[in-house]
Protein backbone atom coordinates (compact mmCIF):
# COMPACT_ATOMS: atom_id res chain seq x y z
CA UNK A 1 0.00 0.00 0.00
CA UNK A 2 1.27 3.46 -0.88
CA UNK A 3 1.90 5.95 1.91
CA UNK A 4 0.51 8.76 -0.23
CA UNK A 5 -3.19 9.52 -0.25
CA UNK A 6 -5.24 8.52 -3.28
CA UNK A 7 -8.16 10.30 -4.93
CA UNK A 8 -10.52 8.96 -7.57
CA UNK A 9 -11.95 11.87 -9.58
CA UNK A 10 -14.64 11.03 -12.12
CA UNK A 11 -14.92 13.13 -15.26
CA UNK A 12 -11.41 14.44 -14.73
CA UNK A 13 -10.26 14.81 -18.32
CA UNK A 14 -11.55 18.37 -18.61
CA UNK A 15 -12.95 21.32 -16.68
CA UNK A 16 -13.59 21.10 -12.95
CA UNK A 17 -12.48 17.48 -12.76
CA UNK A 18 -9.14 18.15 -14.41
CA UNK A 19 -8.55 21.22 -12.23
CA UNK A 20 -9.36 19.17 -9.11
CA UNK A 21 -7.06 16.32 -10.07
CA UNK A 22 -4.21 18.75 -10.73
CA UNK A 23 -4.67 20.62 -7.45
CA UNK A 24 -4.71 17.36 -5.51
CA UNK A 25 -1.57 16.25 -7.35
CA UNK A 26 0.11 19.51 -6.40
CA UNK A 27 -0.77 18.78 -2.77
CA UNK A 28 0.90 15.38 -2.80
CA UNK A 29 -1.98 13.08 -3.72
CA UNK A 30 -1.96 10.29 -6.29
CA UNK A 31 -4.91 10.45 -8.65
CA UNK A 32 -7.09 8.17 -10.76
CA UNK A 33 -8.27 10.16 -13.77
CA UNK A 34 -11.52 9.00 -15.33
CA UNK A 35 -13.07 9.88 -18.66
CA UNK A 36 -15.86 8.50 -20.83
CA UNK A 37 -15.21 10.28 -24.16
CA UNK A 38 -12.36 12.80 -23.88
CA UNK A 39 -9.35 10.48 -24.12
CA UNK A 40 -6.92 13.06 -25.48
CA UNK A 41 -7.86 15.56 -22.78
CA UNK A 42 -7.60 12.87 -20.09
CA UNK A 43 -4.04 12.11 -21.20
CA UNK A 44 -3.24 15.83 -20.97
CA UNK A 45 -4.74 15.91 -17.48
CA UNK A 46 -2.61 12.92 -16.52
CA UNK A 47 0.53 14.55 -17.89
CA UNK A 48 -0.11 17.69 -15.83
CA UNK A 49 -0.64 15.63 -12.67
CA UNK A 50 2.52 13.62 -13.30
CA UNK A 51 4.47 16.83 -13.82
CA UNK A 52 3.21 17.91 -10.39
CA UNK A 53 4.72 14.76 -8.88
CA UNK A 54 1.71 12.45 -8.68
CA UNK A 55 1.48 8.81 -9.61
CA UNK A 56 -1.52 8.55 -11.90
CA UNK A 57 -3.85 6.08 -13.54
CA UNK A 58 -6.22 6.83 -16.43
CA UNK A 59 -9.37 4.71 -16.61
CA UNK A 60 -12.14 4.97 -19.19
CA UNK A 61 -15.56 4.38 -17.70
CA UNK A 62 -19.20 5.47 -17.78
CA UNK A 63 -20.45 6.05 -14.25
CA UNK A 64 -24.01 5.20 -15.28
CA UNK A 65 -22.74 1.61 -15.68
CA UNK A 66 -22.24 -0.14 -12.36
CA UNK A 67 -19.62 -2.48 -13.77
CA UNK A 68 -17.52 0.51 -14.85
CA UNK A 69 -17.79 2.05 -11.37
CA UNK A 70 -16.62 -1.15 -9.72
CA UNK A 71 -13.81 -1.48 -12.24
CA UNK A 72 -12.56 2.03 -11.43
CA UNK A 73 -12.53 1.33 -7.70
CA UNK A 74 -10.72 -1.98 -8.28
CA UNK A 75 -8.15 -0.31 -10.53
CA UNK A 76 -7.32 2.23 -7.84
CA UNK A 77 -7.02 -0.39 -5.11
CA UNK A 78 -4.96 -2.71 -7.32
CA UNK A 79 -2.59 0.17 -8.09
CA UNK A 80 -2.29 1.84 -4.68
CA UNK A 81 -4.04 -0.35 -2.10
CA UNK A 82 -6.32 2.45 -0.90
CA UNK A 83 -8.88 5.12 -1.79
CA UNK A 84 -8.91 8.19 0.46
CA UNK A 85 -11.21 10.47 -1.51
CA UNK A 86 -13.91 10.14 -4.13
CA UNK A 87 -14.88 13.20 -6.15
CA UNK A 88 -18.10 12.54 -8.06
CA UNK A 89 -17.65 15.10 -10.81
CA UNK A 90 -18.86 13.31 -13.96
CA UNK A 91 -22.07 14.87 -15.22
CA UNK A 92 -24.15 15.60 -18.30
CA UNK A 93 -27.13 17.74 -19.25
CA UNK A 94 -29.30 18.82 -22.13
CA UNK A 95 -29.11 22.51 -22.97
CA UNK A 96 -32.69 22.53 -24.27
CA UNK A 97 -33.75 24.99 -21.58
CA UNK A 98 -35.82 24.21 -18.51
CA UNK A 99 -39.01 25.60 -20.07
CA UNK A 100 -38.71 23.54 -23.23
CA UNK A 101 -40.52 20.40 -22.06
CA UNK A 102 -41.59 19.07 -25.44
CA UNK A 103 -38.05 18.23 -26.56
CA UNK A 104 -37.58 15.89 -23.58
CA UNK A 105 -38.30 12.18 -23.77
CA UNK A 106 -38.01 9.50 -21.13
CA UNK A 107 -34.74 8.17 -22.55
CA UNK A 108 -33.03 11.60 -22.31
CA UNK A 109 -34.36 12.13 -18.79
CA UNK A 110 -33.25 8.71 -17.63
CA UNK A 111 -29.80 9.04 -19.19
CA UNK A 112 -29.08 12.38 -17.50
CA UNK A 113 -30.43 11.10 -14.20
CA UNK A 114 -28.47 7.88 -14.65
CA UNK A 115 -25.12 9.65 -15.00
CA UNK A 116 -25.60 12.46 -12.50
CA UNK A 117 -27.51 10.79 -9.67
CA UNK A 118 -27.36 7.01 -10.12
CA UNK A 119 -23.75 7.25 -11.23
CA UNK A 120 -22.78 9.13 -8.09
CA UNK A 121 -24.44 6.50 -5.91
CA UNK A 122 -22.83 3.64 -7.80
CA UNK A 123 -19.39 5.19 -7.39
CA UNK A 124 -19.96 5.62 -3.66
CA UNK A 125 -21.11 2.00 -3.34
CA UNK A 126 -18.05 0.78 -5.22
CA UNK A 127 -15.65 2.81 -3.06
CA UNK A 128 -17.39 2.80 0.33
CA UNK A 129 -15.46 -0.01 2.02
CA UNK A 130 -12.12 1.48 0.97
CA UNK A 131 -13.16 4.98 2.04
CA UNK A 132 -14.23 3.65 5.45
CA UNK A 133 -10.89 1.90 5.87
CA UNK A 134 -9.05 5.12 5.04
CA UNK A 135 -11.33 7.36 7.15
CA UNK A 136 -11.75 9.24 3.90
CA UNK A 137 -14.21 11.59 2.26
CA UNK A 138 -16.58 12.11 -0.66
CA UNK A 139 -17.30 15.34 -2.51
CA UNK A 140 -20.24 15.33 -4.90
CA UNK A 141 -20.19 17.99 -7.60
CA UNK A 142 -23.79 19.15 -7.66
CA UNK A 143 -25.17 22.50 -8.84
CA UNK A 144 -27.28 25.44 -7.78
CA UNK A 145 -29.80 23.77 -10.09
CA UNK A 146 -30.47 21.26 -7.34
CA UNK A 147 -30.81 23.93 -4.66
CA UNK A 148 -32.67 26.69 -6.51
CA UNK A 149 -34.62 24.73 -9.12
CA UNK A 150 -33.03 26.56 -12.04
CA UNK A 151 -30.80 25.21 -14.77
CA UNK A 152 -30.23 23.98 -18.28
CA UNK A 153 -32.99 21.35 -18.32
CA UNK A 154 -35.61 19.66 -16.14
CA UNK A 155 -33.74 16.34 -15.89
CA UNK A 156 -30.55 18.17 -14.90
CA UNK A 157 -32.38 20.11 -12.18
CA UNK A 158 -34.01 16.93 -10.89
CA UNK A 159 -30.76 14.96 -10.97
CA UNK A 160 -28.85 17.57 -9.01
CA UNK A 161 -31.66 17.79 -6.46
CA UNK A 162 -31.22 14.04 -6.06
CA UNK A 163 -27.46 14.47 -5.62
CA UNK A 164 -28.09 16.99 -2.83
CA UNK A 165 -30.48 14.63 -1.03
CA UNK A 166 -28.08 11.74 -1.56
CA UNK A 167 -25.28 13.81 -0.03
CA UNK A 168 -27.29 14.36 3.16
CA UNK A 169 -28.25 10.69 3.35
CA UNK A 170 -24.67 9.48 2.81
CA UNK A 171 -23.26 11.92 5.36
CA UNK A 172 -25.40 10.16 7.97
CA UNK A 173 -25.01 6.64 6.62
CA UNK A 174 -21.22 6.71 6.36
CA UNK A 175 -20.52 8.64 9.57
CA UNK A 176 -18.31 8.66 11.53
CA UNK A 177 -15.84 7.04 9.13
CA UNK A 178 -16.41 9.06 5.95
CA UNK A 179 -17.20 12.74 5.50
CA UNK A 180 -19.63 13.50 2.66
CA UNK A 181 -20.21 16.97 1.21
CA UNK A 182 -21.28 18.59 -2.05
CA UNK A 183 -20.33 21.72 -3.93
CA UNK A 184 -23.10 23.51 -5.83
CA UNK A 185 -21.61 25.80 -8.48
CA UNK A 186 -23.53 28.27 -10.57
CA UNK A 187 -22.13 29.46 -13.89
CA UNK A 188 -18.65 28.07 -14.63
CA UNK A 189 -16.39 29.49 -17.33
CA UNK A 190 -15.58 26.08 -18.78
CA UNK A 191 -15.74 24.40 -22.16
CA UNK A 192 -18.79 22.47 -20.94
CA UNK A 193 -20.88 25.64 -21.01
CA UNK A 194 -19.38 26.84 -24.29
CA UNK A 195 -20.08 23.50 -25.98
CA UNK A 196 -23.64 23.44 -24.66
CA UNK A 197 -24.63 27.05 -25.24
CA UNK A 198 -22.38 28.07 -28.11
CA UNK A 199 -19.95 30.95 -27.75
CA UNK A 200 -22.65 33.61 -28.10
CA UNK A 201 -24.94 31.95 -25.57
CA UNK A 202 -22.03 31.43 -23.18
CA UNK A 203 -21.07 35.10 -23.32
CA UNK A 204 -24.68 36.13 -22.72
CA UNK A 205 -25.07 33.95 -19.62
CA UNK A 206 -21.65 35.04 -18.32
CA UNK A 207 -22.62 38.69 -18.74
CA UNK A 208 -25.93 38.14 -16.94
CA UNK A 209 -24.05 36.46 -14.09
CA UNK A 210 -21.60 39.34 -13.83
CA UNK A 211 -24.38 41.93 -13.91
CA UNK A 212 -26.82 40.34 -11.48
CA UNK A 213 -24.96 38.44 -8.76
CA UNK A 214 -23.56 40.14 -5.66
CA UNK A 215 -19.95 39.14 -6.42
CA UNK A 216 -20.36 40.00 -10.12
CA UNK A 217 -18.31 37.05 -11.37
CA UNK A 218 -18.75 33.51 -12.58
CA UNK A 219 -16.66 30.67 -11.16
CA UNK A 220 -13.68 29.27 -13.02
CA UNK A 221 -12.94 25.53 -12.89
CA UNK A 222 -10.08 26.41 -10.55
CA UNK A 223 -12.46 28.24 -8.19
CA UNK A 224 -14.60 25.12 -7.90
CA UNK A 225 -11.54 22.90 -7.54
CA UNK A 226 -10.31 25.07 -4.65
CA UNK A 227 -13.55 24.41 -2.77
CA UNK A 228 -13.53 20.70 -3.55
CA UNK A 229 -9.95 20.28 -2.39
CA UNK A 230 -10.66 22.21 0.81
CA UNK A 231 -13.46 19.74 1.56
CA UNK A 232 -11.17 16.83 0.68
CA UNK A 233 -7.90 17.88 2.29
CA UNK A 234 -9.15 20.07 5.13
CA UNK A 235 -12.61 20.67 6.61
CA UNK A 236 -12.08 17.87 9.12
CA UNK A 237 -15.32 18.59 11.00
CA UNK A 238 -17.50 19.33 7.96
CA UNK A 239 -19.99 16.76 6.69
CA UNK A 240 -23.44 16.95 5.13
CA UNK A 241 -22.73 20.39 3.70
CA UNK A 242 -24.12 21.69 0.39
CA UNK A 243 -21.66 24.48 -0.40
CA UNK A 244 -23.07 27.07 -2.80
CA UNK A 245 -20.43 28.44 -5.19
CA UNK A 246 -22.64 30.84 -7.10
CA UNK A 247 -21.26 34.32 -6.49
CA UNK A 248 -24.29 35.00 -4.27
CA UNK A 249 -26.90 34.07 -6.89
CA UNK A 250 -29.03 32.46 -4.18
CA UNK A 251 -29.34 35.88 -2.49
CA UNK A 252 -31.26 37.25 -5.45
CA UNK A 253 -30.37 39.77 -8.12
CA UNK A 254 -28.49 42.86 -7.03
CA UNK A 255 -31.17 44.78 -8.91
CA UNK A 256 -33.68 43.66 -6.28
CA UNK A 257 -31.94 45.56 -3.49
CA UNK A 258 -34.02 48.27 -1.83
CA UNK A 259 -32.12 51.58 -1.96
CA UNK A 260 -31.44 53.34 1.32
CA UNK A 261 -32.75 56.79 2.16
CA UNK A 262 -30.28 59.61 1.69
Amino acid sequence: MTARKVALVTGSGTGVGAATALLLAQRGWDVLINYSRSEAEAMQSEAACRAAGADTLVVKGDVSQDADCRAMAKAAVDRWGRIDALVNNAGITSFAGAANWEVLDAQTFQHIFGVNAVGSFQMVRACAAHLRAAQGCIVNVSSVAGSLGIGSSVPYIASKGAVNSLTLYLARALAPDVRVNAVCPGMITSRWFVDGLGQEGFEKVKALTEENTPLRRASTPEDVADAIVWLVDGARTVTGELLLLDGGLHLGSTRMQVPGRA
